[in-house]
């Protein structure tokens, strides 16, 4: 644990646990120069209590699949495997120092060989620091109100009279969100969080697949059910274009590979071996596809982007919405959004994120999307897979794709969504029933085999 002693700053980490009241707050506190622990914990499932313990100590930590207990512990700082013994009870353990590394923990119920799932560390949203989003009541103007705080408008939604913010520093945007939070001319205020990029699929070495042939029903004016894609950008192709509606792009132009898929068009191939699984019943709303690419050639986007892409695929009539994306940053401001879209019969579809973890992904872990995690080819929760409370379905994370004469394998909870979105899409055009209709039957039809939850 040399390592681990060397670190010359105290870690804290306060836990605000779903279900536990405000002021049954859970706390760990991780001494690094003395190698101790002390606990203040109420209530807290094991994998959550794991997970802070592996971001805040730095240890490697691995537990066996499918544990399962509740951790509850108050006391002052003590050495760490006496403050291990104090946190998991009964439960057994190996706490193992490295000489160049970090200490390795097991838990497990009697074999330690058993312990083979790795925790990943619990980690703090990415807030951007300089920047908010600023939402108005109307009659306000925004021009005004940015040069009193001294920041630049650097993106708008329109129709919601949302603004994004940019300061000189943090401390320009702090002063600004004290200052707007007492204003009766906002709205709302909220900080804009990071969301990664999604991966590129990886290209097999396995003969090319059949190109991707499913012939659109012609649409008539008016009659379309419209999917919103909000994802990277595709490239069009032949075999499916008549799917697609012209696409949008909210954060700027973007150049496209002539040979290896984006995201986007993976996310929208799997989207459409769906809807083709579905046999095809009355017909009442021929689909069509609406891609939103909200990356741009940035290697990542923002929740303000997210929110912008979902409000333009609403504007273009979208009552279906895929987001193979995700981050853990809980923007407020898309929340509403989203929830004012539901409360119109729109339906949202998102990915729980790709670690093992129990921590919620946004947006899959808002009350109104339907959450979706991956399945391995036994229809079991896949091991990268998330396993939080929030999950609703489980759905293959694996697929081919066919690009360019290739085939290239995606995997993830981005593929279960997609995968998710298709099947609802074919089940409401096929059957005339309400898309969030549609979404309770699919959760109610494909349970997880292995519980989802902690």
């Amino acid at each position: 644990m040399n390592r681990l002693a060397s670190i010359a700053f105290l870690a804290f980490v306060c836990l605000f646990v779903h279900g536990v009241n405000a002021a049954e707050t859970n706390s760990l506190v991780w001494h690094a120069k003395k190698g101790e622990i002390e606990a203040r914990i109420s209530k807290l499932e094991l994998a959550e209590a794991l997970e802070t313990i592996a971001a805040q100590t730095g240890w490697r930590v691995f537990v066996e699949p499918r544990m399962k207990q509740t951790v509850a512990a108050k006391f002052g700082p003590k050495p760490a495997g006496e403050a291990m013994k104090m946190l998991l009870g009964s439960t057994s353990f190996a706490l193992i120092p490295q000489t160049n590394g970090s200490a390795s923990l097991y838990i497990f119920r009697q074999n330690q060989a058993a312990a083979t799932e790795r925790i990943q560390p619990r980690t703090a949203a990415k807030a951007i620091p300089n920047e908010l989003l600023v939402q108005l009541k109307p009659g306000v103007k925004p021009e005004a109100l940015a040069t009193q705080l001294g920041a630049k408008i650097t993106g708008r939604i329109d129709g919601l009279n949302a603004y994004r913010f940019r300061f000189e520093d943090a401390a320009g945007a702090n002063a600004a969100r004290q200052f707007l939070e007492r204003n009766d001319d906002i709205a709302s205020v909220d900080s804009i969080f990071v969301v990664e990029r999604p991966q590129h699929p990886e290209a097999v070495n396995a003969p090319p697949l059949p190109a991707f042939v499913l012939k659109a029903t012609p649409a008539p004016e008016g009659g379309t059910l419209v999917i919103g894609l909000v994802d990277t950008a595709i490239q069009r192709n032949e075999s499916m274009n008549g799917w697609l509606l012209p696409s949008i792009g909210v954060a700027g132009p973007v150049e496209l590979s002539d040979t290896v898929p984006t995201h986007g068009t993976s996310m929208l191939e799997n989207l459409l071996r769906a809807y083709g699984q579905v046999p095809a019943g009355q017909q009442t709303a021929p689909m069509r596809v609406l891609p939103v690419d909200v990356y741009g050639s940035g290697g990542s986007t923002s929740t303000f982007e997210v929110a912008l892409g979902i409000q333009e695929a609403l504007n273009a009539g979208a009552t279906i919405i895929n987001l193979s994306l995700g981050g853990t940053g809980d923007s407020q401001f898309l929340h509403n959004l989203i929830q004012q879209a539901n409360a119109r019969g729109v339906l949202f579809v998102a990915a729980a994120g790709n670690t093992p973890v129990t921590t919620p992904t946004y947006p899959a872990a808002y009350p109104e999307v339907i959450a979706v995690t991956a399945t391995d080819n036994k229809g079991q929760l896949a091991n990268y897979a998330n396993r939080g409370e929030f999950v609703d379905i489980g759905a293959p994370g694996g697929s081919l794709v066919h690009y360019g004469g290739k085939t290239y394998y995606v995997s993830g909870t981005s593929s279960a969504s997609a995968y998710i979105t298709g099947l609802a899409a074919g089940l409401t055009a096929n059957t005339g029933k309400k898309p969030q209709e549609i979404g309770a039957k699919l959760i109610e039809m494909m349970p997880l085999k292995t519980v989802a939850k902690p």
